[in-house]
């Protein structure tokens, strides 16, 4: 997913009651394009939280009537120093990108692209999508990783069942529940967690990390405090434990975590990287790539000054929708941040 704001620049968004030493971060609502645009909610980055763990962006959406809305429609775009999970509850996504990698997105599947040094990728619910309804989040790579080659991997993560709840754990490990997927990034933990109502889920933390619970739908409670939908509540390292609680309905949550990143990252549109001029590089190297703009200058024909192969963003097949120029720069010094 593209992040399609035309000002892609910081923005605040105050801290809600907080539940104990719990940050509850608000949505926001930002509009994926189009005059009949699917709606995404946004929780991180925000203004006084720019990361959890690696974890710097989480987008939210649905469920959403594809025929009134038109879906997801996300033509090509770039990223780089990132990776994107994509996780769905309900209906179908096809994703194309630069390293060759194409694949279907479905409910209980996680799909996580590493753009690395840089990729490009485009993503459109299916036709037989009727209603779409699911998460994307990013996360940023370390500096030690995030020149790698773009890959690309696809898992399908066993339920762990308790009583009257149920774990899937994409990233990481959790309650005895461990992933073989990569992130090439210090621990990470994904997990989506299902509840049946007035059950209790009980789980033990890595004190190291910092996580985060993004509440999809129903009642739960956290630490006997209500929790809002489609907020993300923030708790900081130090806790080895986690207690969740569902009322009178049904819930669904979305976990996330991880050690802190211990990076400062500039992250503007789809790219991160470590310097306003990193940002300048990116964007000039993709507007040239797809003729938006004049083209960079190169070192070589073989490549950029900082080694990466052209083009930095991939190859892709013909005949598919023109992919999307980048905003214009804001005019003020991109800042690190983290």
């Amino acid at each position: 997913m593209s992040n399609l704001e035309t000002k892609p620049d910081e923005v605040i968004c105050e801290f809600e009651k907080n539940i104990g030493d719990a940050e509850v971060l608000p949505p926001r609502a930002v509009p994926l394009g189009g005059i009949r645009a699917m709606e995404v909610r946004r929780t991180l980055p925000q203004k006084r939280r720019s990361l959890i763990g690696a974890w710097c962006f989480v987008d939210h959406y649905g469920p959403d009537l594809v025929p009134t809305s038109g879906g997801m429609h996300v033509p090509r775009h770039p990223h780089t120093g990132l990776a994107t999970v994509s996780w769905l509850f309900s209906g179908k996504i096809e994703h194309l990108d630069s390293a060759g990698f194409a694949a279907v997105v479905r409910p209980g599947e996680v799909n996580l692209m590493v753009a690395g040094r840089g990729i490009s990728h485009q993503e459109f619910s299916t036709a037989d999508t009727s209603i779409l309804h699911g998460a994307q989040l990013w996360f940023a790579l370390p500096d030690a990783t995030r020149h790698m080659p773009p890959t690309f991997t696809h898992y399908v993560p066993e339920p762990v069942r308790g009583e009257g709840t149920e774990l899937r754990v994409f990233l990481g490990s959790l309650a005895g529940s461990t992933s073989p997927v990569a992130t090439y990034t210090p621990p990470l933990l994904g997990a989506e967690a299902v509840l049946r109502p007035g059950s209790r889920l009980e789980l033990e933390l890595d004190p190291s990390f910092e996580y985060g619970i993004l509440l999809d739908t129903g009642d739960l409670r956290l630490d006997g405090e209500p929790v809002p939908v489609d907020h993300l509540v923030y708790l900081p390292t130090g806790r080895s434990a986690l207690v969740l609680e569902a009322g009178m309905n049904p819930v669904r949550l979305l976990l996330i975590g991880g050690e802190p990143l211990g990076e400062k990252i500039v992250m503007w549109w789809n790219f991160i990287g470590r310097t306003h001029e990193e940002i300048l590089a990116y964007r000039a190297a993709w507007q040239g790539e797809i003729g938006a703009e004049p083209p960079p200058q190169r070192e070589t024909e073989g490549g950029y000054p900082d080694g990466t192969p052209y083009p930095r963003f991939g190859p892709f097949p013909d005949n598919m929708p023109d992919p999307l120029p980048a905003p214009g720069l804001p005019n003020v010094q991109l800042r690190p941040r983290g």
